[in-house]
């Protein structure tokens, strides 16, 4: 009986979450990258909140091949907020950025709003606005 309860529990809540998600709108984000280097490796992207911005994985992930020095990738199903976007370009395709003895990167990165002080990226820097319109940004390396 405590299953059955807890079953017909879990149903009704995830029906009610798709109820939520399917009535807020969303926005889609394409990126576009055309001075990558060489075509070597993959880049990979990640959409950031505050609380995820150089933390490791972003709130949606995507990953892509490299043509002719340049990619589009494109984040779905966004929810309008404060958001920042971080891109590297693996060359070796080990999933992580490499670093040299002095602590400067390897590989190519970049982020939205192309701020590239000197140091570690900053969210502030970064962050821009999604409200209800679908976005085109561009990121330089």
């Amino acid at each position: 009986m405590k299953h059955l309860f807890l079953t017909i529990a879990l149903v009704f809540s995830s029906l009610i979450s798709f109820a939520q998600d399917s009535t807020a709108s969303s926005v889609t984000i394409t990126v576009t990258i055309d001075n990558v280097k060489n075509d070597n490796g993959k880049v990979v992207m990640a959409l950031h909140t505050s609380e995820t911005f150089m933390k490791g994985k972003g709130i949606k992930n995507v990953e892509t091949e490299i043509k002719d020095g340049k990619v589009t990738v494109t984040f779905e199903d966004v929810l309008p907020g404060e958001y920042a976007i971080m891109a590297l370009h693996d060359e070796n395709e080990n999933n992580r950025m490499d670093f040299e003895q002095n602590g400067m990167p390897k590989e190519s990165y970049g982020m939205s709003n192309n701020n590239m002080s000197f140091g570690p990226p900053s969210y502030d820097d970064a962050k821009f606005e999604v409200a209800n319109e679908n976005l085109d940004l561009n990121i330089r390396f």
